[in-house]
């Protein structure tokens, strides 16, 4: 027996199957590179902030320093990272991206670029920039996103 198809009626239920859309698309440009989503959102995140240190991408990623410990330890057999010690303190490992882990996340921006104009396709260049005041509109009344 099939489930039914759930009805996605409201504003914040269609706002989240575009947003799934989105992710879904992302995740098959990682997937394409044998990443994980994780995986590429780290790589990313050290590529705009390298020698950060463990701590920070816990933080950045929203998860545990053990998590982001074994996330690293599979981007290092990989090539992608490299822990070099901080020069003041040589008990800090700094994170950086190697050539490889740069090289495998380059174009990312670009894919996301992409979905969004897939996404937004069905609207005319007046809709989409009626659709960007109307969510700015809104999300000037939210709390800004924070990674905490």
């Amino acid at each position: 027996m099939t489930e039914p198809e759930p009805r996605l009626t409201t504003s914040l239920d269609l706002m989240r199957w575009i947003g799934w859309a989105q992710r879904k698309s992302l995740e098959e440009w990682m997937r394409a590179r044998d990443l994980s989503h994780e995986q590429g959102f780290v790589l990313g995140y050290l590529v705009q902030h390298p020698g950060a240190i463990q701590r920070d991408i816990a933080e950045a990623s929203r998860t545990t320093p053990a998590s982001v410990s074994s996330l690293l330890q599979g981007l290092e057999r990989r090539g992608y990272i490299e822990r070099r010690p901080d020069p003041a303190n040589a008990r800090i490992k700094r994170v950086h991206p190697t050539a490889e882990g740069i090289a495998v996340i380059s174009g990312f921006d670009t894919a996301a670029a992409d979905v969004e104009r897939a996404v937004l396709a069905p609207l005319t260049a007046g809709e989409q920039d009626a659709l960007r005041i109307l969510l700015q509109k809104i999300t000037e009344e939210l709390p800004r996103p924070a990674r905490d």
